[in-house]
């Protein structure tokens, strides 16, 4: 087998399948879209679902990326050897194009070619057939064809080897496997025992079939492959150890951990548990909160799986001794060391993770210490009972803000169970006592918007705020909680008028904000507008001064500037969307908006990333159609008028059938309900701010209008001053004064590479003479000066050539940090000599962790003033052995 680190192995692997034709599309967002019903993009084909499913991929047929993927449901295994929250998939598709013959064959060069696996060695499984589909002999047959022995190939079935959802395409899948040199555990040892001797290192899906609702199947006409290889396991695997936290992906992080809690892994089960839970969910942590989502922690949803993790993280680090200062600086070695190149999302966002990270810990930990001991009370005063009560552990999470998970955990760790029904219905008590007295206004939801289905039918809001932002009506009902007749200051709560200028959210717009001023002085304050059932319109808000009551005649006051923006930006949105078929093509549709007063954000369906020149031509026609001062006309027709009209409609909205028809001159025509500028020239200017995926074949555009986009270059001007300062020059001469700092940089750089190639050539002569005997065997064991990984392992290449069956264990100090290489040479290794094992052993003298085959192994250490140490330390490792 090769040996990789993590980053050759995700190149390795598009680069492998873009010489086959695929198209690299990218990851998308760890957060789900919501498509799939699930929080998070738990497999690498989520997000190609639509596409797997039949919809036509824009990228073509012969796709490949490597996908984040996050997954907590067995988050309470985290802390063995292979499990973790967040992983990368890497994966290969076929949609309608090649089948079993080319993808076989494909798997097999890339094992046996790429990874260097020993085909005696591989195996493969495939679906043994039932009374719903045949045997795939087809797919046994292409694996043998491939290289695959007879004998290494093993029938299994559905439950092993068939993918499918409830109805659709479905199909048999085909996994392979390495095979260890230990003897069987028994006479039904293969692929799937848990004995250890076969190792999954990836899967192929078939779908080839089309399930219907009453379960018979029927070939599918065109046949898809899904191919999926896990990142983290083959990692490992390659570099000899089936330990994901022995990786590169974790080796700085457990270093870190080691160095400020005085542990070291793998001695303490324990400990060395707490290491990985730690690790595991700081990276996860800094992944979604790095990510285009910006995920934060939050009571609900996505955002509480990410509180919960921070707070586990928290936990397990107090079991090692550790600061909050020493978890913000485990997340700065994933942002800067680990993930930087591969996920430049956490470089851009890394103040912005590091500030919420911080602030979650923070929150955590000053009730945890407090809540660690109402716990221990809690276990005290329960003794003689298996069972915390869900009283108890209400408790914890509401002072002390414990998850229930957490309590579940820590009880669990003491032998004890947690009344987790008691707990819900504590949950809905004090749920039921916040509605009596909290804020109704801003946090009604479906339920409590409820009430008013208990109005008059005929009771209805009329909307006139297309004409004017100031109106008078008649309050028809007030809602805190339940219906009310009146409302007293400081009251926050629902009310409906007969008639509003407040446009309501919807269609992507943000309802509007302002006053409501009722008799004697009476103002209730606008915070938003919300669209009720039944053509209503709801003004949710507190009452700031006086008492209304229903009959109240009142005066309606939409905040002019707000309104003002929010209609320039979405004016600006229906321009960009044309601007944008007009550069990009007709492939272009709408997925989605949304526009308040500060910015629109515009989604689409767009196979690729757009290029800097295309962002600029879409911007400049924006920008020409507002200097034209173009007038918005509105009309109102038929949906079936408008749609023969040509006007752009949102796809899977559904519409009344008398709509309203947003023209701006022979430019653009779409379907809209919104309120818009007068004129074009009414936005004054529009300037694109940002441009990213956010799901398989779906774009974001965000852009500002107006006083925002002066702003935006005020502030822009500003930075290129400062910049311009920093390196002596002036904002005209700024360009100059960097390309000439590049060529100083570059020679500089080549110079430091020509310095450093001559010395690691002396250090070569220097090195032969420290030549010892262990036990027959010849050691070399130096320092290099400044080499990198790759000087070493070329210098213990050349001290082989010299000595073939000698032992070299070379180290350097890099940019602060500790290079480490073992190489083992033919006749050591029959002596027992084995430089996986050595470098295991070796490699936590200078604060790192690595392993790797017999004849080679390497790894990095945090701590460099350990090199002179370990070497010294290398002969008694060797003679251990030999």
């Amino acid at each position: 087998m090769k040996q990789f680190t993590s980053k050759e192995l995700r190149n390795t692997w598009k680069e492998f399948y873009k010489e086959r034709g695929h198209v690299d599309v990218g990851a998308v967002s760890l957060v789900s879209d919501g498509s799939t019903g699930v929080m998070f993009n738990v497999a690498g084909m989520q997000p190609l679902m639509p596409y797997l499913l039949g919809k036509k991929h824009p990228m073509g047929t012969r796709l490949c990326n490597v996908q984040g993927c996050v997954r907590t449901n067995d988050i309470d295994s985290v802390g063995d050897r292979s499990h973790v929250t967040f992983f990368e998939m890497m994966g290969s598709w076929s949609l309608g194009d090649y089948f079993k013959e080319d993808r076989c064959k494909w798997s097999y060069e890339l094992l046996t070619q790429v990874f260097g696996f020993d085909s005696d060695h591989l195996a493969a499984t495939v679906f043994a057939g039932d009374e719903n589909a045949p045997r795939d002999e087809e797919g046994a047959q292409c694996r043998i064809a491939s290289g695959f022995k007879p004998e290494n190939i093993y029938y299994l079935p559905a439950e092993d080897n068939w993918w499918g959802l409830e109805y659709g395409p479905c199909g048999p899948d085909s996994e392979m496997f390495y095979i260890a040199d230990v003897p069987d555990c028994g006479p039904d040892c293969g692929p799937g025992c848990s004995c250890g001797k076969y190792t999954e290192l990836g899967n192929d899906v078939f779908m080839q079939y089309e399930k219907y609702k009453d379960g018979h199947l029927t070939p599918l006409e065109n046949k898809n492959v899904d191919t999926g290889w896990g990142l983290e396991r083959n990692l490992a695997f390659l570099n000899g150890t089936k330990d994901v936290y022995m990786t590169d992906l974790f080796a700085g992080a457990i270093s870190y951990i080691e160095k400020a809690s005085g542990a070291k892994y793998d001695e303490d089960t324990d400990k060395t548990r707490s290491m990985r839970v730690l690790a595991d969910h700081m990276r996860t942590s800094v992944m979604l909160i790095g990510d285009e989502a910006r995920l934060v922690p939050s009571n609900g949803g996505p955002g509480y799986v990410l509180r919960r993790l921070i707070r586990r993280a928290v936990r397990h680090g107090r079991i090692l001794s550790l600061s909050g200062n020493d978890l913000l600086k485990i997340a700065q070695i994933f942002i800067d060391d680990v993930y930087a190149e591969a996920y430049p999302n956490l470089v851009a966002n890394r103040d912005f993770v590091l500030k919420e990270l911080g602030k979650e810990i923070d929150r955590f930990t000053a009730t945890l210490e407090n809540g660690m001991k109402e716990f221990v009370k809690i276990m005290s005063a329960r003794e003689g009972s298996d069972t915390i009560s869900g009283k108890d552990a209400f408790y914890l999470y509401d002072t002390f803000g414990f998850p229930l998970e957490l309590t579940v955990e820590m009880a669990a760790e003491k032998g004890m169970k947690v009344d987790e029904d008691g707990f819900g219905a504590a949950m809905e008590e004090q749920k039921k006592k916040a509605r009596e007295n909290a804020s109704f206004a801003l946090s009604a939801g479906a339920e409590e918007l409820a009430v008013f289905d208990g109005l008059d039918d005929k009771i209805r809001t009329e909307f006139t705020g297309y004409d004017t932002i100031k109106d008078t009506g008649c309050i028809v009902a007030i809602a805190a909680d339940a219906l009310t007749d009146k409302a007293g200051e400081g009251t926050e709560c629902i009310l409906v008028t007969d008639k509003t200028p407040f446009y309501a959210t919807m269609g992507g717009q943000k309802g509007d904000f302002g006053t409501i001023t009722g008799p004697d002085g009476a103002l209730f304050t606008v915070r938003e507008t919300i669209k009720l059932p039944a053509n209503r319109v709801g003004h949710a808000g507190v009452v700031t001064s006086g008492t209304i009551s229903v009959g109240d005649k009142v005066t309606l006051c939409v905040d002019p500037q707000n309104r003002a923006d929010t209609c320039r930006n979405h004016s600006a949105t229906h321009l960009l969307q044309k601007a944008l078929q007009t550069v990009l093509g007709d492939e272009v549709k709408q997925q989605g908006s949304y526009q308040d007063g500060e910015r629109t954000r515009f989604d689409f369906s767009f196979g690729r990333a757009l290029t800097g020149e295309e962002i600029e031509k879409v911007e400049d026609i924006v920008n020409e159609k507002i200097m034209e001062d173009i007038s918005v006309a509105t009309d109102i027709m038929s949906i079936e008028d408008a749609k023969a009209s040509g006007a752009m409609a949102l796809f899977g909205e559904k519409y009344g059938d008398v709509v309203r028809v947003v023209k701006m001159g022979e430019f653009s025509k779409e379907l809209c309900g919104g309120t818009h500028v007068k004129n074009t020239g009414d936005i004054r200017c529009f300037k694109i701010i940002s441009e990213g995926g956010i799901a398989a074949g779906v774009r974001r555009i965000e852009g500002i209008t107006g006083a925002f986009v002066l702003k935006y270059y005020k502030e822009m001007e500003r930075g290129l001053k400062e910049a311009a300062h920093t390196v002596k020059a002036t904002p005209a001469t700024l360009n100059e004064r960097l390309g000439k700092m590049n060529e100083e940089i570059k020679g500089l750089k080549s110079e430091l590479e020509k310095l450093r190639s001559q010395a690691a050539k002396d250090a070569v002569g220097d090195i032969s003479d420290r030549v010892e005997e262990v036990k027959g065997v010849k050691l070399i064991a130096a320092s290099v000066p400044s080499a990198d990984m790759n000087a070493l392992r070329d210098l213990a290449d050349q001290m082989k050539d010299k000595y073939p069956d000698g032992v070299f264990v070379l180290a350097a100090e890099k940019d602060g940090k500790a290079n480490l290489v073992v190489m083992a040479g033919k006749g050591a290794i029959e002596k027992g000599a084995h430089a996986g094992n050595m470098i295991k052993k070796l490699a936590p003298m200078v604060g790192g962790g690595g392993g790797g085959r017999d004849n080679m192994a390497q790894a990095g250490g945090k701590d460099p003033s350990g090199i002179e140490k370990m070497l010294k330390s290398a002969a008694a490792v060797l003679e251990e052995m030999v």
